[in-house]
């Protein structure tokens, strides 16, 4: 059910954002991709686990990086960093243990980032124009 819902939460973000114009704008796709990285610092803090802050803040920083670099230069590193935040989502628990982590988030979360990376990506292909502004 977790998919089904990842799903259609990105897609209702996705045509929002196209249908208010969210998306004319460069920052919308790399701030949402900097607060979907963000959930996992949440979730340790919750957890009350130190260690596993640090590591999730290290991770979401490099996503944070990605974020940046893409709005800065080229919109496709926004696109591979969502699709693979979604794959990290998947995997996530068999590299960091982080006790707050809900058991539905890999699922739900793995499905609303590809949705919209490839929601974004279908954006990119039809107006290649937006790639690097």
């Amino acid at each position: 059910m977790e998919y089904v819902i990842g799903l259609i939460l990105a897609a209702a973000v996705a045509g929002l954002a196209t249908v208010v114009g969210f998306d004319r704008e460069r920052a919308f796709y790399p701030t949402v991709l900097i607060v979907i990285a963000s959930y996992y610092v949440l979730f340790a803090a919750m957890g009350a686990s130190s260690r596993t802050l640090i590591i999730e803040s290290a991770v979401a920083t490099g996503f944070l990086l990605v974020a940046v670099l893409g709005f800065r230069s080229n919109f496709w590193f926004v696109v591979a960093a969502l699709v693979g935040h979604g794959i990290f989502d998947f995997v996530h628990h068999l590299f960091i243990d982080n006790p707050g982590v809900p058991h539905w988030w890999p699922g739900f979360c793995l499905a609303f980032d590809a949705i919209l990376g490839a929601f974004l990506a279908g954006y990119l292909i039809r107006h290649p124009e937006r790639v690097r502004e």
